[in-house]
Formats: C-alpha cells, structure tokens, sequence
C-alpha cells in the first residue's frame, strides 16, 4: 500500500463499512497495520470491523495488541481513541435502527470503559428494545453506583428516557426503585423536575392497578413526595397506595394533608373520600369515619348546588363516585339515591364540557344505525364493561352468564379496564368472548363499543370505578345496563338496572333514574363455588368442641358500629358461645374496636377470635365449615360472602333494610327457601342470632334446607339464569327498536 495515498484507502474503507462488507474494510486495515504498525487507530477499526463481524474474540485482541507496548500515560490515550471509534459507530448504527449491532458494540465499550454513564445508559436502552432487559444489568453494570458517585458528563434527557422505559419495563424489580431514587439529585428544578414527577407517578399507578402491588407504588409516591410534596395529586395517589397496602395510619395522614390543601369543593370532597375510604378500611376507627361522613355529605351538597362550569374534568369525574360510602353508613335508600342521581348528573355535564363532540357523534350514529336495523333477525351483540373480570367477588359470581351463553343467538365482547397483569381468571374470561378489548382509557374503550356496534352494553361497576362512568355516559351503545357491581350509579345514558322482586322493594321505582328491569328469580344465580382445605381448626384456636361459633366475614367498610354492638350482644346471650371475626384492614384496629364494644357489654373478649386471612378464595370458604351461624352485616349486607355462606349450608342471620346493599342476603334466602335468620329489626336480628345459637335442631334443619337447595334453587341454576338474562337482552332490545 503506498504511503502517499492513506486518504484514499481510509476512504475506500468507509464506503466499505458503510455498504456493511466488513470482510473488505477489515482487510484494508490488516494491510495499514502490516505496512504502518505504529499508527494506533488501525488496530481500533480493525477490531471494531471484526467485532461486527461477530469475531469478538478476534476484536478483543486486536485491541489489545494495539495497547501492548504502550506506557500507563500513552494507553490512557489510546483508550479515549479507541471509545470514540466505537461510539461514533454505535452511534451509526442506532440511526440505521440496526439495535443488534449497537448493543454489541456498546457491550464492548462497556468493557473497555465501564465508568461511562451515558454509554450504560444507552446500552439499557438497547436491551430493552431487544427484550434482553432484566433489571439486574442496573447493578451488575454499576449504573446506580455511577450516578450516586462521581462520573463522566451525564445526559440529562438520556437519563430521564432510560428512567421511563425501565419504570415501563421493569417497575417491580428492586433496582428500578433505586435508579428512581438516583435520577432525584439530577432534576432539582422546572421543567425536567416536573417530566421525572410524571414518570414516577405514571409508574406508581401502574404498579398499584395493574400488577396489584400497592407497597412499591408507595414507593414511588414517596419520591413524588421527595420532589414536590404539597403536589394534590400526589396526595392522592400516595394516600390511595398506602391504604392498599394496608398501611392504613400512613394513608390515613396522607388524606388528611390532600385535605389540607384542597383548593375547591370537589377536591376537598375526593380528599374526604379518601380519608373516609383510609378509616373504614382499616376498621374499628368508627367515630372517626362517621364525623368524615358528616362532613361529605355537606361538602356533595355544596357540589350539587355549585354552579357546572366551575368544575374541571379530573374533578368532575371524581363526583360519580363521591358518594359510594354513603350506603354503609346509613340505610335511607331515598335520600342516598337522589343525592348519587345528582352527582352522576353533574359528572356528565362536565364530561360532555370536553367530550360532547364525541358523545353526539355517537347519538346521531346509533340514530342512523336503528333506522338500518329495523327488525332484522341476527345474533344481538352484547358487551361487558368492567374493571373486575378478574379475582374479584364479581369476578366469580359473573362467570355462569359467560359459560352458559346462547352462541348462536348472542355475540359478546368483553371490555377489561384497567386490565390485570398475571391474572387467571381474567384471562378466562378473555378466553370466553368473541372479542376481548383491554384499556385504561374510557374515551378509547367507548370508542371501540361504538365501532364494534354494540347492541346492548352490560357494565359491571356502577360507581365503583369512575372509568365505567365516564364510558356509559358518553352512551356508546343503543341500550345500557347496569348489573351485579354496585347500586346503580345513576348516570343518565343508562337504561335499566338489572334487580328482582326481593333485593329492591316495588316503591323503589319512585328514586331510581333507570328502569328497574326484574328477573323473574334472583338477580344473580351462580351453579356453585370452587371449595379447598380448611385452615381452621377449633383445637388451634382454643375453642371446646361443643362450643357455638358464630362467625363474621367482611371488609372495614361494612364494620358498622351498631350492628357489631348488636353481633356482641348475642354472645353476650349464648352460654359457650365464640365469635370468630375475619377483617380485611388494620387487625389491631379491628380487635380494638370489638374488644371495647365486648367490654362495653360486658363480653368477655377471650370469647373473641381473629383468624388470618387467607391467600386463597377456595381456602376461606373450606374454614366456614368451623362456623355455626354467620352473622350478616348491616346496613350493608353481604353478597358474595352470603351466597359462600349458603352454598357451604351454614345459617345465616341478616338484616333487612329498604336500600339495595341492604337486601341482598334478603333475596338470596329467599331463592334457596329459608327464612329463619330474617331480621327486619335489630330486635328480630338478635333474636335469631341467639334462637340459632342456642337450637342445634333448628341450625340441622337449615343446613339440611340449604344442602337440598343445591339440587332445586334458582339460586344455584346458573344456566337457567344466564337463559333469564338473555330473555331479558331481547327484550330490551325489541323495545328500543319498536321505539318503547
């Protein structure tokens, strides 16, 4: 090669790397090195040339030769040359999006200068694409180490990109919360500070709704805190994480921060919800919860009268759901219904301030899609809404409708809110319908209804979640129903609620904004429930084998102070009688609260029992096998819980009261033909808990009625249901057509 010609031959090179025939580029440097051994930078491309290649070894020792004669000070030099040949080819090759290659070279340029943070950075960014991404590659690469220590020049928005796609990656494992924790230090100020805020508190939600892991979105929240504590939404993320994790005081005092700073009336109502929501969840805190109750109920009044145009998005569609704890507090079915049918109403006003377009787009299609229609005979297209198809108490109960429906005669699609990773049940239902839509977005999941043409929409969560809300007041479908979830949530848009003759009384017609549709039996049906192995055991609790047990099973919300006075007061009445009490929430808190309501009458509290939880759904409903009477809760009965009580024949004694979550152990007895244990008093509610208590007879002959009942109730007819729901669909839809 002559040496009057290096230029052309560099060039000639180039074109070859470019074009990608490495093999011919190598072979110009082989023959630079052969004819010019001491000019470095030939071993620096040939090695990069062999290592794209795939000849690694080849590259490693190329370089090496190249670095062997040289003095500390001379090899120092030759390493900055030799990363910036590799750099500048990663670099090229990212823009050819040629990933593979990139993350080879940057591979190696992490072997050859470990402490360069931006080339980690963009390293784990290529392994992400390539899906080769861990979580581990952040310690074992030292990039949490780097940025805690001293490094090289960082790139502040190649650190926040990799952050975010980590956080989308990897949110769970234990160094992506460390690489969180790191980045904190690099943003003190706008408008970065701000996108970090935002990437954490996305992640947050995500790890909290979608992955079911309450304890490490806390985390994040609190590095939320960290950057800007007195930020409202935060609050009210960081409250909602803490109290999911059951570190109830934490989420308790967050609230009351949130409240602190609420600058209008529907903030200050979703804080007080989420205090609320924090006290009754952890049980026992009654006092506290009913002066927080107290104060909603003024605050939703406020709301309603407040002129519409004063509320902004985000906090109007808060107000659907404003009212959800008013039901557990009180059984006044009139005045809880009027106040949720105007909340509701103010909640799509203000969604059709910014959706309308939408919303009307959608009334004038289903306009022209019913003229087109008219009576012609096909399958009807039903679709389920829900954010709880999924291991969920409506989860298991909904599953009959979907296993035992008509395929002939209905199609049936599935919209999953805020779809669950991981889980089974879910995926089953996935694994039911024709087509399955998941999203967390309820302008795009009522988009997708209406371009599917949905006849009939079924939703699941009334106001349980606001996301349903928000979907079915944009009235994406022709006919709207609510069923099994909640109450109804009063939102104008939908049609009917699904009922029977028991669980709402005829005069409930007169507060109710839709149509009550009643089934000819019950308003659910389920043909049974998946039983395990018992955990309890009446020797490792210390309880005499000819002891009555009576039993409890609920969630803090339904924990009402007057009727747990009233469930230790029949204790108090049945010699050798023990109250087992299962909570879901602060246990301390729980026994606290039972503990002095056991003093207060005179109960000795050794006769109190508090079992753990249990993982498993299956497991729990094997322990009410230990149980001799189940006492129900009031004013907000139990409805899964009272159909597992039955279904495993042990006697059950309810409360009747005038709303809906107060007549669902109402309608379920009823269907399996057992009325001892129905109270319509509290007067009636202890006499039968003590009645059954004391007559073993009479507690036989219940268990002997609701083991036949298996074989004859409609109860437990899941595929007669499921014929009466579909009955019901056609005609609700010969209605809408025939314009009734």
């Amino acid at each position: 090669m002559s040496k009057t010609a290096p230029t052309f031959w560099q060039e000639q090179a180039n074109e070859f790397l470019i074009q990608g025939d490495y093999s011919r580029a190598a072979s110009l440097y082989e023959e630079a090195i052969s004819t010019e051994p001491d000019v470095k930078s030939n071993y620096w491309h040939l090695g990069l040339l062999l290592l794209l290649q795939g000849q690694e070894e080849e590259a490693a020792t190329t370089w090496l030769l190249g670095m062997m004669d040289g003095e500390p000070e001379e090899v120092e030099l030759w390493t900055a040359e030799l990363v910036r040949v590799l750099q500048a080819e990663a670099g090229r090759q990212e823009s050819l999006a040629d990933w593979s290659a990139a993350w080879l070279i940057r591979q190696h340029l992490r072997e050859v200068a470990p402490a360069k943070i931006n080339n980690l950075l963009r390293l784990t960014q290529l392994s992400i694409e390539l899906e080769r991404f861990s979580g581990d590659e952040l310690a074992d690469w030292g990039i949490v180490s780097l940025l805690e220590g001293e490094k090289d020049e960082l790139d502040s928005g190649l650190l926040l990109q990799v952050l975010k796609n980590v956080l989308e990656t990897m949110p769970l494992h234990p160094h992506s919360l460390k690489l969180a924790e790191a980045c904190l230090v690099y943003f003190p100020d706008e408008p970065q500070s701000f996108i970090l805020l935002s990437i954490l508190l996305l992640a947050a939600i995500k790890v909290d709704s979608s992955t079911r892991q309450p304890g490490i979105a806390a985390s994040f929240g609190e590095l939320c805190a960290k950057i800007d504590g007195k930020n409202p939404e935060v609050l009210a993320h960081l409250a909602s994480f803490y109290q999911n994790a059951g570190e109830f005081e934490s989420g308790i005092e967050i609230a009351k921060q949130y409240y602190a700073i609420a600058p209008t009336i529907p903030i200050r109502i979703f804080a007080n919800h989420l205090l609320m929501r924090g006290l009754m969840r952890a049980g026992g805190r009654w006092q506290e919860a009913v002066a927080a109750f107290n104060l909603h109920e003024s605050l939703l009044l406020s709301a309603i009268e407040a002129p519409p145009d004063t509320i902004d998005r985000a906090e109007g569609s808060r107000l659907f759901n404003a009212n959800f704890f008013a039901p557990y507090f009180q059984d006044e079915a009139r005045k809880n219904r009027e106040i949720q049918n105007q909340l509701a109403r103010l909640g799509k006003a203000n969604l059709l301030g910014y959706a309308g377009e939408t919303a009307e787009k959608y009334r004038q299609g289903l306009v022209l899609r019913r003229e087109k229609l008219g009576n012609k005979e096909r399958p009807l297209k039903i679709g389920y809404l829900s954010n709880c198809l999924r291991r969920h108490s409506v989860g298991w109960l909904a599953r009959w409708v979907f296993h035992h429906r008509d395929r002939d005669r209905f199609q049936v699609a599935g919209y999953f809110l805020k779809p669950e990773q991981q889980d089974a049940l879910q995926e089953w239902y996935v694994g039911q319908v024709d087509r399955a839509f998941k999203s967390g977005d309820s302008l795009e999941i009522a988009e997708q209804i209406y371009q599917d043409e949905i006849d009939i929409l079924v939703e699941l969560d009334s106001i349980t979640i606001d996301l349903s809300c928000e979907v079915v007041a944009l009235k994406p479908a022709p006919v709207q129903v609510t069923w099994l979830g909640w109450d109804a949530s009063g939102v104008p848009g939908i049609d009917y609620y699904i009922a029977d003759r028991y669980v709402l009384p005829e005069s409930a017609q007169e507060y109710y904004r839709e149509t009550i549709w009643r089934l000819p039996n019950s308003y659910i049906a389920v043909d049974g429930f998946e039983v395990g192995v018992p955990t309890l055991r009446r020797d490792t609790l210390g309880i005499p084998s000819d002891a009555v047990i009576y039993f409890s099973s609920q969630v803090g919300y339904k924990r009402h102070r007057d009727t747990a006075r009233l469930q230790i007061k029949i204790i108090k009445e049945v010699p050798n009688s023990y109250f087992l009490i299962k909570g879901f929430g602060d246990q301390e808190s729980l026994k606290s609260f039972f503990l002095e309501l056991a003093e207060e009458e005179g109960v000795d509290g050794d006769r109190l029992r508090f079992p753990p939880g249990v993982e498993m759904e299956a497991t729990h409903r094997a322990n009410l096998g230990i149980a001799d009477v189940v006492l129900d809760t009031y004013p907000y009965n139990g409805a899964t819980t009272t159909l597992e009580t039955l279904w495993m024949c042990v006697p059950l004694v309810t409360r009747v009261g005038q709303q809906f979550a107060s007549r669902n152990s109402y309608t379920m007895m009823k269907n399996v033909g057992v009325s001892e244990g129905i109270a319509w008093s509290d007067e009636e509610y202890i006499e039968w808990g003590v009645r059954l208590g004391k007559d073993a007879k009479l507690r036989q002959k219940i268990s002997w009625q609701l083991r036949r009942s298996r074989q004859t109730s409609p109860l437990w007819n899941g595929k007669q249901f499921t014929r009466d729901m579909e009955n019901a669909y056609e005609e609700m839809w010969r209605r809408y057509i025939e314009g009734l």
